[in-house]
């Protein structure tokens, strides 16, 4: 998504709002709140809250007090509270919506992660914060070259520089635990900063790259989705899909997090469903579970002994035929309750293929005709030829 000063103008040209790589109005970052109450004013004698929510590189926010009550509103660069010295960033939310995003984190109004506003950004602290920002890229090309020479199995991803310049956060994914106490003593002695390592997994490194999944659209982790749950095999298993690990990764390699959207819809509907490892007994034989459709109501179970044969079950039909075998009884046939089924599958012939691709050899049929019209047509000739001498 982006706003209006990122379209186009009327000879095609993207316009841009001139901020060299960040959106300089807010609306084009990842997982920006609509301040809907900007219009809104408060009732008599209610003050406004004094804590805004900040905005800084790749998305990451905090919650800082303005306990100087300085007149912010959203788009305003300030200098906050950092560890140590100050750091550089955009007001991303002000008002009544803060509070609500500092219930859904779980962030108290007296926490300690809620550190205090120094000021509004002058032009040094911008021309210093833009300075160091602009060191990022060379920064990350030669610690990778130091992390190659030292051997460690790890990947710098992303470097945020402090907006004073003196300190940086070194953002690394590795798959096991790295001793990285050397690579500070060479990253702060080559770059003279204050370094901080910050190992981030698989799923955010993929959430700030960003991308298009194998469903056409963005990544969700890279515009909506905040919170990543775990995602197991199970999913996979309930939903009756295959489990391939190329299908079912995402690019960041783990399981899709889009396998846990539908999941519990699942497991409502296979909560009537009876256990597929158990066995129907009839007199004909005993029936092994195949396949099932979950949504339709429907199982389908074979014969031990003709296993090609599958006769389609609902789930009521199949609970009923359990309970008499825990009972001690058998039924004649599951014949007998397949033809009471309310759904028929469809016979082979039903099935129509309208572009011709069920023959393999369609493309020869073609040639045939060419040629036995070749032929008619020299025979043809010889006759004629024949006829005249």
């Amino acid at each position: 998504m982006s706003c209006n000063s990122c379209s186009t103008d009327a000879n095609g040209v993207p316009k841009g709002c001139k901020s060299n790589g960040n959106c300089g109005t807010g609306s084009c970052d990842k997982l920006t709140v609509f301040d809907w109450l900007s219009n809104m004013t408060l009732p008599n004698g209610q003050s406004t809250f004094d804590i805004v929510e900040v905005r800084f590189k790749n998305g990451r926010k905090h919650f800082y007090k303005n306990t100087k009550n300085l007149p912010i509103s959203i788009g305003d660069i300030v200098a906050v509270e950092a560890s140590p010295g100050h750091d550089i960033g955009t007001v991303s939310l002000v008002g009544e919506l803060v509070k609500i995003q500092m219930r859904k984190k779980e962030i108290k109004y007296d926490s300690e992660d809620v550190k205090q506003i120094y000021r509004k950004a002058s032009q040094r602290d911008i021309d210093v914060w833009k300075a160091a920002r602009d060191k990022e890229q060379e920064v990350q090309r030669k610690s990778r070259l130091i992390v190659n020479r030292l051997g460690l199995k790890m990947k710098l991803s992303d470097i945020e520089f402090q907006g004073d310049g003196n300190k940086a956060t070194f953002y690394y994914t590795a798959d096991d635990r790295v001793d990285f106490r050397l690579l500070i003593k060479e990253l702060a002695s080559t770059f003279k900063i204050r370094v901080e390592m910050k190992q981030v997994g698989l799923r955010q490194e993929a959430a700030r790259l960003g991308g298009i999944g194998s469903c056409g659209r963005e990544l969700c982790c890279s515009t909506w989705l905040t919170d990543f749950r775990s995602v197991s095999t199970s999913a996979a298993r309930y939903q009756q899909l295959s489990l391939n690990p190329q299908k079912l990764a995402g690019q960041c390699g783990k399981l899709k997090c889009c396998l846990n959207y539908e999941l519990d819809s699942y497991l409502d509907a296979l909560k009537n469903f009876p256990k597929t490892d158990i066995w129907l007994l009839t007199e004909k034989g005993k029936a092994v579970f195949q396949k099932m459709d979950i949504f339709k109501g429907l199982l389908w179970y074979a014969y031990k002994d003709n296993p090609m044969q599958w006769i389609d079950l609902e789930v009521d039909q199949v609970n009923e035929i359990i309970e008499l075998n825990k009972a001690g009884k058998k039924v004649p046939s599951l014949e007998m309750y397949a033809s009471k089924s309310n759904v028929e599958a469809e016979p082979a012939s039903a099935f129509t293929n309208v572009v011709g691709q069920d023959s393999l050899t369609r493309f020869d049929k073609g040639k045939r005709k060419k040629n036995n019209k070749r032929r008619k047509n020299r025979n043809n000739k010889r006759k004629s030829s024949r006829k005249n001498a």
